[in-house]
């Protein structure tokens, strides 16, 4: 299973790539960073977006997409740039066929470190240490990524379990 890891942002979105063979413990295939200079159109901005993600699509083949939902700030633009670069990394996704699935910030920590309050130094170090990397994945947008990604490892097989005996097929 290649699963990409996703962390939506109009400036940074942080973005990796981990496999999972059977019981061996996830690998990190792939990671980067797509930033979108602020002086640049919003619609410029998500158009960037959107051909990244399609590219990285296309050249890592991904069997599934897990996303972190949108945090609620108190900075209604920031939370709209969000949403708007989350919409178009969403479209790339699906316009591959891509599952997807969203977990909010909470369940991504508590998930990956064991408290939803989990800073991001923490999470940085629980990342480096569950995909045996020699240094704490930089910046923290890229470990975002790899942490939705490690999420979704651990709770799809139970959501495709529970799908399948409610009678659906996808989680």
């Amino acid at each position: 299973m290649r699963i990409l890891g996703i962390d939506p942002g109009l400036d940074r979105t942080g973005w990796a790539v981990l496999d999972k063979d059977g019981t061996a413990p996830p690998v990190l295939a792939a990671a980067g960073l797509v930033h979108t200079p602020k002086n640049t159109l919003l619609e410029r901005r998500l158009v960037a977006i959107y051909d990244a993600f399609a590219s990285l699509i296309g050249e890592h083949r991904p069997s599934e997409a897990a996303i972190e939902e949108v945090f609620f700030s108190k900075r209604a633009d920031t939370q709209a740039n969000t949403t708007h670069a989350r919409g178009v990394i969403l479209l790339a996704c699906a316009k591959a066929g891509l599952p997807i699935s969203a977990y909010n910030p909470k369940t991504i920590k508590k998930t990956v470190s064991g408290s939803g309050t989990a800073e991001k130094r923490q999470m940085q170090r629980v990342v480096q240490i569950t995909l045996n990397l020699p240094s704490a994945p930089e910046p923290d947008d890229v470990a975002d990524a790899m942490a939705a990604a490690l999420c979704h490892l651990r709770l799809a097989p139970f959501a495709r379990t529970l799908a399948a005996a409610r009678g659906g097929s996808r989680c």
